[in-house]
């Protein structure tokens, strides 16, 4: 593991509207305890981002954005930049695989992601994963090392230990499907070692690894218990503020042991 603290991260997606979203966080708020080795982190849609900034205790929770564009400014109409999102958001996510499989963002649009993120102050969340495919054809470890070096492409080992990196295997996500606590391990391992080969062993050792993929609250402990990994990134679960407290109190107790 590469840190004491463990990030729990709530990727509320599509959902809850700007009003929803401000009664959802408070509800959580009265859920969710805070502790000092535990960073829980929501991602709420981009227009309820502002709003929660105001709202939000920061010593209970920080917030990331799901999207941004890489470029800081210009003729883009529609985008928001991570240079808009700077004293917003702490982290940002990348790669996401609905950013990749169905809004077809490539390696390219990827790395140039996590360069903004970086410069602009806010840590980028890169999510690395293989599809059922690709697992039935045995390609999970060439996957991963694939968008590593694609994501990361332009990263200093100075700069790595800023990166969080999510392994979220694609058929794992929203199917109810989980994958066993050994996958991820060997997953997490793939990870590790790649970025030592890029980075060197400190480096490596400094970046924080999360698991997701249809994580419950039943299911939190299981994935919790490996040492390799670094917390979760939520997705369903992270919509329903007693699952979402739970999930946060069995990461708070792992960490405890």
């Amino acid at each position: 593991m590469a840190s004491d603290k463990k990030l729990i991260i709530g990727n509320w997606k599509m959902n809850l509207g700007v009003h929803e979203s401000s009664l959802f966080l408070h509800t959580l708020a009265g859920e969710v305890k805070t502790h000092r080795n535990l960073e829980v982190i929501i991602a709420p849609t981009m227009l309820a981002l502002q709003t929660l900034s105001l709202q939000v205790n920061h010593k209970q929770f920080k917030l990331a954005a799901q999207n941004f564009y890489w470029r800081d400014h210009g003729a883009y109409t529609g985008e928001v930049s991570a240079t808009s999102l700077r004293g917003i958001v702490q982290y940002g996510l990348v790669g996401h695989s609905e950013r990749r499989h169905v809004f077809n963002e490539s390696d390219k649009d990827t790395r140039a992601k996590v360069q903004a993120a970086i410069r602009n102050g806010i840590r980028p969340i890169l999510c690395v994963g293989e599809t059922t495919n690709e697992r039935t054809a045995g390609e999970t470890r060439d996957v991963i090392h694939d968008q590593l070096i694609g994501g990361l492409a332009n990263i200093t080992s100075e700069e790595l230990p800023q990166v969080v990196i999510a392994y979220e295997p694609v058929w794992a996500i929203g199917t109810g499907k989980n994958a066993v606590p050994g996958d991820v391990k060997d997953a997490v391992a793939t990870i590790r070692h790649q970025l030592k080969h890029l980075y060197g062993v400190k480096a490596a050792s400094e970046v924080q690894v999360l698991y997701g993929g249809s994580v419950t609250a039943d299911s939190a402990a299981d994935y919790l218990a490996l040492t390799e990994i670094d917390g979760l990134l939520v997705g369903g679960a992270s919509l329903d503020a007693r699952a979402f407290s739970t999930i946060v109190e069995k990461a708070y107790n792992s960490v405890k042991k």
